[in-house]
């Protein structure tokens, strides 16, 4: 029987595992998904060794960016992100093979594309994680110019304490890549000026659970357009797998 999993830290709830499990039982494909939680990415050639049926693996945080130096290959787009969420696991004789990629960049642009308008331009992202940088990534390639959000003083960064009206009407497409607002915090939101939005802006949020984040709410209730991250993950799920059959 084929092996898939997901490594990260910690994992609690896991959309895949419940995904593909419920995917290779209707189809009638003898596999399974497994959820790999290990404490540090130094247990990743442990639980290679404990399964040579690993197929393929999703990665999820904090090891987006730590796992890309024990890859073997990496695909174009996974380098110029700098993350990695999907390994495609091939054996060569005794040689275990892996290949990275990302499938949060194809996710969220499919998700958003129909959303955006010619008045979007710019976007503000929130957060600066491996999934940040796909984000960005995906935003660029359809045209948009994006900035950074961070609590933190970091090059190439705006802090959440600077930012005004003026920025919420520039920076009308916003991307929330933090987990603040993520069941069980269903009362937290990002620190913004939501009362400069308006029809105008286009709030995504990441998280699928809550399915409507205060953050979202919030934007709503200005009039914004707003959209969480369940299809992404669901494109990213189809993505995953092409990677791991290799419909690349």
């Amino acid at each position: 029987m084929d092996k898939y999993g997901l490594i990260g830290y910690p994992l609690g709830h896991s959309f895949s595992k419940n995904y593909f499990n419920e995917k290779f039982e209707n189809e009638g494909i003898n596999a399974r998904y497994y959820n790999f939680e290990i404490p540090s990415i130094e247990n990743l050639p442990e639980i290679l060794d404990l399964n040579p049926q690993l197929k393929g693996l999703n990665v999820t945080i904090p090891y987006k960016e730590k796992v890309i130096s024990y890859l073997d290959t990496i695909s174009p787009e996974a380098r110029a992100i700098g993350a990695v969420n999907v390994i495609k696991v091939s054996h060569r004789g005794n040689k275990t093979l892996l290949k990275g990629y990302n499938s949060d960049v194809i996710g969220f642009t499919k998700s958003i594309e129909p959303l955006l308008e010619s008045y979007h331009k710019r976007a503000l992202i929130l957060g600066t994680g491996g999934a940040s940088k796909a984000i960005s990534y995906g935003l660029k390639s359809l045209g948009l110019q994006t900035i950074f959000v961070s609590r933190f003083e970091r090059p190439g960064t705006i802090q959440y304490d600077k930012l005004h009206a003026d920025d919420i009407k520039a920076y009308n497409v916003i991307v929330n890549c933090t987990p603040c607002g993520v069941y069980p915090h269903a009362d937290e939101c990002p620190d913004l000026p939501y009362e400069a939005m308006d029809s105008h802006t286009l709030l995504y949020d990441l998280i699928y659970n809550p399915d409507e984040t205060l953050f979202m709410k919030k934007g709503m209730a200005q009039g914004a357009v707003v959209k969480n991250g369940l299809e992404m993950l669901l494109l990213q799920a189809f993505a995953s797998w092409d990677f791991w059959n290799d419909k690349e």
